[in-house]
């Protein structure tokens, strides 16, 4: 018998998400573990008339590729898969790693160049498909959430099973600041920063890209960008785990970064290509359905009370310009002792909503 929750979390992936409808050419992509949610999502989709493909991985398949790939092999573009996400209408990824830490020491260069040579698959399955992310509760997360998976599923259920259409009318407000606003400032005890985020556009995350969702995401002025940023959040990226990142930025740039963990996989990221030492996107977490942090980005970044900036390639629909190989998005807190401004209004403090 399925757990009722997987149930009713298809049923939100087909029917709310990506709404499937006949004819659609639909791509299930998923790892073995969640294989009872694929199959219901699959039976959901077939039930809506969809033409529908599932792909799943195996486990250490992309360790195996990065340890015994060549470097032409890295460099080599798929074309069949490239023609597989042109011939696509709605991709669903359901993730469900068995090992967080499989690519952990993996060189970053080599993850890197992969991701350039893959950016037009990205770029077209972002900018031209309808998609959703939802990682499944696995023990290998859980472990890394310090949770038992009965606990680390009611986590995951409780943030995705929720009435999205009364959290997207609260976001409404954020966004409505946002879209009128010039400049930002996010203040801290550890933090002073400033953007412009004028003349962009801010986009509503309502679970119709990522499940669970809960925020409100737009792109800044590329060269705006100026002061300190101490990220209290554990970034996570490719399986790595970088803590207590410190970036100083000057006219849009990186021009400092230090790592309390791992700061050498943060360097090597930070030299992938011209857009990567720049900021992509800001967000602001709104779904105080998520209360801690659980090393892993599609929940950490919803933490309601949170602010994230992603280093790298910024989304069409907010107007970014930014291109990058990379998207990284990075968590500060605010809940304890933060504050956001609005051209020079106090609207945010200690993670509450003064709009």
């Amino acid at each position: 018998m399925v757990d009722e929750r997987i149930s009713r979390v298809a049923e939100i992936l087909v029917d709310y998400s990506t709404q499937i409808k006949k004819g659609d050419r639909v791509q299930i992509v998923t790892d073995y573990e969640a294989k009872d949610l694929a199959l219901e999502v699959y039976k959901l989709a077939l039930q809506r008339g969809a033409y529908v493909r599932v792909k799943t991985d195996l486990p250490g398949r992309a360790y195996i590729f990065y340890k015994y790939a060549s470097e032409d092999q890295i460099k080599h573009f798929p074309e069949v898969e490239y023609f597989e996400i042109k011939n696509t209408d709605v991709y669903i990824a359901i993730r469900a790693p068995d090992n967080v830490k499989e690519l952990s020491n993996v060189d970053p260069k080599k993850i890197a160049d992969r991701y350039k040579v893959l950016k037009p698959i990205l770029d077209w399955r972002v900018e031209k498909t309808r998609w959703v992310i939802f990682y499944y509760p696995t023990n290998a997360l859980a472990q890394e959430a310090g949770m038992s998976l009965q606990e680390f599923e009611d986590f995951v259920f409780s943030a995705c099973l929720v009435d999205w259409k009364k959290m997207v009318e609260d976001m409404r407000r954020i966004k409505e600041a946002i879209d009128n606003t010039d400049k930002v400032v996010i203040e801290s005890p550890d933090t002073y920063l400033e953007f412009s985020v004028k003349g962009r556009r801010s986009v509503i995350g309502d679970g119709t890209k990522n499940m669970p969702d809960g925020e409100v995401f737009t792109s800044v002025v590329e060269d705006s960008v100026n002061g300190e940023i101490y990220f209290d959040i554990p970034a996570v990226y490719m399986g790595n785990v970088v803590e207590g990142i410190y970036l100083k930025f000057k006219d849009g740039l990186v021009v400092e970064a230090k790592a309390r963990e791992n700061e050498e996989f943060l360097l090597k990221m930070l030299e992938t290509d011209k857009g990567s030492k720049r900021i992509g996107e800001f967000g602001i977490g709104l779904n105080y359905n998520i209360t801690r942090p659980v090393k892993n980005i599609l929940f950490d970044e919803k933490i309601g009370g949170t602010i994230h900036l992603a280093l790298g390639r910024g989304y069409e629909e907010t107007l970014s310009k930014n291109e990058s190989a990379i998207h990284w998005d990075m968590i500060k807190d605010l809940r304890k002792d933060g504050k956001i401004y609005f051209d020079g209004k106090l609207v945010m403090e200690k993670g509450r909503w003064l709009i």
